[in-house]
């Protein structure tokens, strides 16, 4: 593979004291196409994607962007890559194009006037103050300011938290539309059903590892075949199973709460067939499909999302 546009490492370990936050793997992504970093809160995501460009000092490992190898503070890689943080921090006194002109300073000369329309796409007002903004907004100007400068990588971390419905499938838009320009997206997210619509590629960590894709494959099928039921009093295993003989699940119960796994891929029917029984509590509310990682993951594996 040519290096183009390219991110791989090798290795990366970080530690906080005797936490390994992530542990060595290898990774190789691009060129082009959006690949999502997927797993919930405390899983190593945001730690990974800092020591890609040298925000965050490696305790071991190599890596590359787009064939500059990461030495030193990773001042070079960063010529090749923008990056949004996953935490906001802002000039407050600055206006929002103040602002931009700060985070697209030594980039390409358009750089500005692209992030400057990006941010009046979103409807952002250029000559008001920063600190004015909400938590949003100032996620939409950064995202502007990640998404101008002209280079071939940019690594974004959760670039939709925060906000709503509406901006999420427009920010979703512009990142497929970046990606078909032929730019490498490595865009972190702890939603898995929203990142499917745009993704070309998923990865999952846990607890700083990256499970094989293999594994992945089997994990996001089982959020797909998942179904969330709270009823109005307590069922019981024996009802539920009952009504369900015959099929494939796993089931785990916690009073009026039940989560039920349909390795067959035959939820939907499944569903079908608990609407129906007669000896089971009135139901009060159903999820299919839409299992959060910070669940499935302590579903599957006891780990919490902090």
């Amino acid at each position: 593979m040519s290096a183009a546009g390219v991110i791989q490492s090798a290795g990366l370990t970080r530690r906080f004291g005797t936490n390994v936050a992530v542990k060595p793997f290898e990774l190789t992504v691009g060129p082009g196409g959006i690949t999502v970093l997927l797993g919930p809160n405390g899983s190593g995501k945001s730690t990974l994607l800092r020591m890609l460009l040298g925000l965050v000092p490696r305790d071991a490992g190599t890596a590359t962007i787009d064939g500059v190898p990461l030495a030193g503070d990773g001042r070079t890689v960063r010529t090749r890559a923008t990056y949004l943080p996953g935490e906001l921090h802002v000039y407050g006194e600055l206006t929002a194009r103040a602002h931009l002109a700060w985070c697209v300073r030594g980039r390409d000369a358009r750089a500005l006037e692209r992030a400057c329309a990006l941010a009046t796409h979103f409807g952002l007002p250029l000559e008001r103050r920063v600190r004015a903004f909400s938590h949003g907004m100032k996620r939409q100007l950064l995202l502007a300011a990640a998404l101008a400068p002209a280079v071939p990588v940019r690594v974004l971390d959760e670039p939709t938290e925060g906000l709503d419905p509406t901006h999420r499938a427009q920010v979703l838009e512009l990142l497929r539309a970046d990606a078909e320009r032929g730019t490498t997206l490595l865009v972190s997210s702890h939603h898995l059903g929203e990142v499917e619509r745009a993704a070309t590629r998923e990865l999952f960590l846990r607890q700083g590892e990256l499970l094989d894709e293999a594994a992945a494959r089997v994990l996001h099928q089982r959020a797909r075949e998942s179904l969330r039921l709270v009823f109005a009093s307590a069922p019981t295993r024996v009802g539920l199973e009952r009504a369900l003989t015959g099929r494939t699940l796993e089931l785990t119960l916690d009073e009026q709460r039940a989560t039920l796994f349909f390795p067959a891929g035959d939820g939907l029917e499944c569903l079908r067939l608990l609407l129906a029984a007669r000896e089971l509590p009135p139901l009060r509310s159903v999820v299919y499909g839409e299992l959060s990682l910070a669940e499935l993951y302590r579903l599957l594996y006891g780990v919490e999302g902090v």
